[in-house]
Order: C-alpha cells, then sequence, then structure tokens
C-alpha cells in the first residue's frame, strides 16, 4: 500500500495542504492532480486507485478550495501557482506530471505557461475554454439557490450544469454519474466554509487560456458530448499549444473522469509513462476530413 502524507503548506499567509500517496516503485514524476473548484484532496479517488501503481499521486486543498483558508478578493491565479510551485518544492523533485480537469485545467494550463521547466508532462481535461452567458446564468440560478439555503435545488442545477442531460445522447453511467456528482455538490457545501465563495470566483475569473505554450507535451482530452465547452472548443484550443495532442473518449460528457474512469486512468498512465497511445481500443484515430464528434479522436495538433 502506498504511504499516505499530508503536508501542511501557507502561501502569502494563507495556510493550505496537500496529499502525497507515494509509489516507491513509481514509473513516472509524480502525478498532481487540480480539480474543479469544489474538489478538494480527497475528491480523486477514481485516479488514485488506478494510477497508483504508476507514480505517486499528488492532491491538494488549495487556497480557496476544500478545508484551505478562503482566497482574498481579487484576481487568483498568481496565488494559486505559487502554491502549485511550492508543493513541487516541497516534494523535492524538480519537476511533475500535472492532471489539471476543468477548473482545474485553467490553473494547470497557467502553471504551465509560467514555470513550464518544472512540469514534465501536461493532461487537460474537460477545458472550459468557452462559457456562454446562457450558462453563465444557469449557474448564477444555482448559487441563488445556495444563498436561499436551497441546498437541494442547487446541488441539482450544478449537476444539469455540469452534464450531457439530452436523452439522445448516449453517456455511460449517466444516472450513477449525476446521482455521484448531486452528492458531491452537497457534501462539498456542507463541509467547506467557503464553497459559495469559490463558485462565485469560478463565475467571476474568466480564465486565460490565450498564449499558447510550448516545450510541455501536452494531451488534451474531453468527453464527446461534453456540454460545458464543447470538443470543437476544446481542440481548438488544443491546437494553440505546440505538438499537443487531443482526443475525445466516446459515450461520455464533461464528467468523463466518472464516466469513463477506467478509460481516462489508462489514457493518463499512457502519456506519463511515455507509451503508444494509439493501441488504446477505447480510442479510434480517423482521417483528418472524415473527423466526426461521433467518434473517438485522436490527433496530433501541429
Amino acid at each position: 500500500m502506498p504511504e499516505e502524507v499530508v503536508r501542511s503548506l501557507s502561501v502569502n499567509g494563507l495556510p493550505y495542504a496537500y496529499r502525497v500517496l507515494r509509489q516507491p516503485d513509481a514509473l513516472t514524476e509524480p502525478v498532481l492532480v487540480l480539480g474543479g473548484a469544489l474538489q478538494g484532496m480527497l475528491g480523486w479517488p477514481q485516479l488514485e486507485d488506478r494510477l497508483g501503481p504508476t507514480a505517486s499521486i499528488v492532491t491538494a486543498d488549495l487556497p480557496g478550495m476544500g478545508t484551505a483558508a478562503p482566497l482574498p478578493p481579487g484576481p487568483s491565479a498568481e496565488i494559486l501557482c505559487t502554491a502549485v510551485t511550492q508543493i513541487i518544492d516541497d516534494l523535492d523533485v524538480p519537476r511533475v506530471n500535472l492532471f489539471g480537469f476543468s477548473y482545474g485545467a485553467a490553473l494547470a494550463f497557467g502553471c504551465a505557461q509560467r514555470n513550464p521547466r518544472r512540469i514534465a508532462r501536461l493532461i487537460l481535461g474537460g477545458v472550459p475554454t468557452y462559457i456562454s452567458d446562457e450558462q453563465r446564468a444557469h449557474w448564477r440560478r444555482a448559487t441563488g439557490r445556495l444563498a436561499a439555503g436551497d441546498t437541494e435545488g442547487f446541488a441539482t442545477l450544478v449537476a444539469e450544469a455540469l452534464m450531457c442531460v439530452d436523452p439522445d445522447r448516449h453517456v455511460t453511467r449517466r444516472d450513477l454519474a449525476f446521482r455521484y456528482v448531486r452528492r458531491s455538490m452537497l457534501h462539498a457545501v456542507a463541509h467547506s466554509p467557503h464553497a459559495a465563495d469559490s463558485l462565485e470566483r469560478s463565475l467571476g475569473d474568466r480564465p486565460d487560456f490565450s498564449g499558447g505554450l510550448s516545450g510541455v507535451p501536452t494531451l488534451v482530452f474531453t468527453g464527446e458530448h461534453d456540454t460545458v465547452t464543447s470538443a470543437e472548443r476544446q481542440r481548438a484550443f488544443a491546437a494553440t499549444i505546440q505538438s499537443s495532442r487531443f482526443t475525445t473518449i466516446r459515450d461520455a460528457d464533461h464528467w468523463v473522469v466518472l464516466e469513463r474512469a477506467d478509460e481516462v486512468a489508462d489514457l493518463a498512465a499512457r502519456f506519463f509513462t511515455d507509451q503508444p497511445l494509439e493501441t488504446a481500443n477505447y480510442l479510434r484515430s480517423v482521417p483528418r476530413q472524415a473527423r466526426s464528434l461521433s467518434e473517438p479522436v485522436l490527433d496530433v495538433v501541429s
């Protein structure tokens, strides 16, 4: 069994913590996982179980997340990236593999841009490169329910915002995933004293996915039915990253990490250990001119 260690740190006077499951026989650099606005250090059992034999797994309650201190008003990207760098320093390793999902993808991308030499490989999943005004209005209704004390209504609206509820699109384990996401939201608001602030910040901060990236091997992935940001928009974002790769995973939406947990973990293990991705049986390369979101694809983006 991997050794579990929790370490406390501070950035700009804000206490936070990270957790590492040490793998003494690791095949690659530690994997640091950054998730959604309400996902803290205990929110990634599906990756821990499957990636644990490959690498040490690191999760965190960064400022504004989980049980860490709330963030002060104003832009937070610099504070959070500094917190991530401090984790890498505290691990006493030159580089980590960085896995950023959803809200965490924006943070991971920004950290890689600021300090590419500390990132061995980068995976970005469910990248929210574009959020419409209609989506923001839906989130405002959700936070309004929370402010009014209607946690059940809040959790339902959040689950609907994050998942594809169109019955004509097949999503693996849709009902199970919906219930899980809804329960996760209820747990987060019950146990995090600043959950509402975190949500307001995620709405107010418009992540910057501009500027490109070079020098860091990068994989961008999404569920083919992601309704938060479409696969087309995420592929366009991947094209701004030098020599990146992009893929969709079939029968999944924004919560692909839950609905297709085995496939996501396998994809991450392959990429982080420099194994070929093309042989993964849940992905299928198609000619560029025939590419369609109805089929999973694997591209090399020049």
